[in-house]
């Protein structure tokens, strides 16, 4: 019997995220989920192969649903050729996200993949699809910074990746809810004010 489509698989990853924010990655087991949801845990291993594949399944799908948010976000202030607006509204997505989708965006903010995923061995679907994730944001990352920069040398770069991914991280991590608009003026004010930093002359730092 072929394994359910993912999109039928949504109320089980409902649940687990739910019981990994409040509770923590730990505590989403297939007899918890079971229990949470009255299916079985025959089906949820058919459904899934295994905790690895629920884990991995279910962090797979907030993440890509927060990257087309993002990506978007970055595409309309782009379209009006404001590079610099590009990656406040990249830095500002996290929050928005949480505001859109409160329980995945406190999944992804407060369970970092490795803690949710462990070492179990994922199966290659979706370990593929991981990477396929990680070269999707580090082209992101790359643009903007050709955009704002006109340059993706590894230091620019990692001046948007602080801009995009720690600056956020670090004032959201305080309240995992939806974020208060002081916390979302604060963040584009440091965003803009760290790209107002004039960045070494990249000749001279090889």
């Amino acid at each position: 019997m072929p394994r359910p489509r993912v999109h039928a698989l949504d109320p089980l990853m409902d649940a687990a995220e739910q019981l990994a924010v409040d509770a923590g990655p730990a505590a989403v087991t297939v007899r918890a989920l079971a229990e949470a949801t009255s299916v079985s845990n025959g089906a949820i291993y058919h459904a899934f192969g295994s905790r690895a594949g629920l884990m991995g399944r279910v962090w797979l799908r907030a993440a890509q649903r927060f990257l087309t948010l993002q990506r978007e976000a970055v595409d309309r202030a782009l379209a009006h050729y404001d590079a610099v607006e590009a990656v406040v509204a990249a830095a500002d997505a996290p929050a928005e996200f949480l505001v859109r989708q409160p329980v995945s965006g406190r999944f992804l903010l407060t369970v970092p993949r490795g803690e949710l995923l462990g070492s179990s061995v994922l199966p290659d679907d979706i370990a593929e699809e991981l990477r396929r994730l990680d070269q999707a944001l580090t082209e992101l990352l790359v643009n903007l910074s050709r955009s704002v920069f006109d340059r993706a040398d590894r230091e620019a770069v990692a001046v948007i990746r602080d801009c995009v991914v720690e600056v956020p991280t670090a004032l959201l991590l305080r309240g995992r809810r939806s974020p208060e608009p002081a916390v979302r003026q604060r963040l584009a004010a440091a965003v803009r004010a760290v790209l107002a930093v004039p960045l070494p002359d990249s000749t001279a730092t090889k």
